[in-house]
């Protein structure tokens, strides 16, 4: 079922961690939603976490946005936390974007101003392309180390798009390098030692990220909806070129703006302070600036 609606206050827990609900999929699959709601929002956001990870992660993002006036919502991606099924695999190439787009719909059915999104690494990939492909258009769209690009070279790719028709579903280590989220450590135990964590990729999902994309940056000059875009430069889990290419093709739209970090790792909203408060302070100055719509 969807996320039930809220009325008064929400209970520490929920606020915490979130109220737990599921919305099934056209296909029967049914995602684990995570929602921590506000009493008389006037704005949402919708959260899309990366690869290996879960939406209750997401828990202190949740927080900052609820101080803001945002109800908010997550949700594990299929094959990702408490979603069932096995770990990082799709049916079909578009899973996640299809998954993407009915959550979407039914949240911004629940209020009046179309919700923002916030995308994280892969999710930051799931939410740029299903924006591209006009499948929703949310107020707003959040880009935080967007999976853009590869550190694989153009082997590991072929060899992913051949074992995506051959063996699909495939477990294979997924090599992040998971010292390099941030410089906090406590963040990099927290994430070792984390139940719903994984290290696995399959190879049609690997194939879809690589895909997806190139595809993204080649349409960035689409781009419909104002987005922000932030950028971790010492990243080594995807490589930053690809948000410098997605930010010179959207340039023309006049929609986007963009961050650069130079010393950060991947996980920009998880750095070592004072990077994190100084992250966070950009996404509220540049949300503090959108019209109201």
């Amino acid at each position: 079922m969807d996320v039930a609606a809220t009325s008064g206050a929400s209970s520490a827990s929920e606020q915490d961690q979130g109220r737990i609900d599921e919305q099934r999929m056209a296909d029967g699959l049914a995602l684990r939603l995570r929602h921590w709601p506000l009493a008389d929002a006037r704005r949402a956001v919708l959260i899309v976490h990366g690869l290996g990870e879960h939406s209750g992660r997401y828990a202190h993002v949740a927080g900052w946005f609820r101080k803001r006036g945002f109800d908010v919502l997550s949700y594990d991606q299929r094959g990702h936390g408490e979603t069932p099924g096995p770990r990082g695999a799709l049916t079909h190439a578009d899973d996640l974007l299809t998954d993407l787009t009915a959550v979407y719909k039914s949240y911004a059915a629940k209020h009046a101003r179309p919700p923002l999104l916030l995308g994280h690494s892969m999710g930051g990939l799931v939410a740029a392309r299903t924006v591209l492909d006009g499948r929703i258009q949310p107020g707003a769209m959040m880009l935080t180390s967007p999976a853009l690009r590869s550190w694989e070279g153009a082997g590991m790719r072929k060899l992913a798009h051949v074992l995506a028709s051959l063996l699909p579903n495939l477990p294979l280590s997924s090599g992040l390098k998971v010292d390099h989220l941030s410089h906090d450590a406590s963040v990099i135990a927290a994430y070792r030692n984390d139940p719903l964590v994984f290290g696995k990729i399959t190879p049609r999902l690997a194939d879809f990220i690589f895909r997806a994309g190139e595809a993204s940056i080649a349409d960035a000059a689409k781009l419909p909806v104002p987005t922000l875009l932030l950028v971790a430069g010492a990243d080594k889990l995807v490589d930053p070129s690809g948000s410098t290419a997605f930010a010179t093709g959207a340039s023309s739209t006049g929609q986007l703006t963009t961050r650069h970090f130079a010393a950060l790792y991947h996980e920009l909203m998880n750095e070592a302070e004072p990077a994190r408060t100084q992250v966070m302070k950009q996404m509220g100055d540049w949300l503090d600036r959108l019209p109201a719509q």
